[in-house]
């Protein structure tokens, strides 16, 4: 049963909507990943083109296996590792995987979220969530559901109060190919 403070979300993101929520270092955009207006809502909202692709968070690996191709055993074991946390792989993504959220590519960004707030919400969801930055392309991202609310307005359909990890920095991004860092992470705040 999902934390009642979850409720008026979760009632938003089945309805298609738009929201704003507490991850690791920021406040997160986030919606249902397999509704493609929810999704063009989103990257309206930021102005963000969908050639760049997006993030899926989950609360834990099996429910992004659907998501993604196998990976080998030391590609597995870095993940595991690095998971639940502030690390993102871009991972070979399943074929069926659309091209909203691949941004035309073969792969996927995903997480497993260490934030217990956002990890709730995509468990109480039932799998994962688009996660990118509450903020408009080229502008600081929200670090607090008021900051959300003042910057985004009503373009956002609500937001999930609470406090963020203490990152400095967005996740890290990792290439799962390569094992190339494409966006470096920092230390919590001290």
């Amino acid at each position: 049963m999902a934390n009642h403070r979850l409720l008026p979300a979760l009632r938003c993101l089945q309805a298609g909507g738009v929201i704003a929520y507490p991850t690791e270092a920021v406040y997160g955009l986030g919606c249902d990943p397999l509704d493609p207006d929810a999704v063009a809502r989103l990257l309206a909202i930021k102005g963000r083109k969908a050639a760049k692709g997006l993030i899926l968070i989950s609360h834990d690996r099996e429910s992004l296996a659907h998501w993604l191709e196998p990976v080998d055993a030391e590609l597995d074991a870095q993940l595991h590792a690095t998971w639940p946390g502030p690390v993102t792989w871009v991972l070979p993504a399943r074929r069926w995987v659309p091209r909203w959220l691949t941004g035309g590519r073969d792969t996927l960004a995903v997480r497993v979220t260490a934030h217990p707030g956002a990890a709730a919400l995509c468990r109480a969801f039932g799998g994962p969530l688009v996660s990118t930055s509450a903020n408009r392309s080229g502008h600081p991202p929200a670090r607090s559901a008021l900051e959300a609310r003042c910057r985004l307005g009503p373009a956002i359909d609500g937001v999930v109060p609470g406090p963020t990890g203490g990152r400095r920095q967005p996740s890290e991004i990792r290439d799962g190919r390569s094992g190339r860092i494409l966006r470096p992470g920092s230390g919590a705040d001290a």
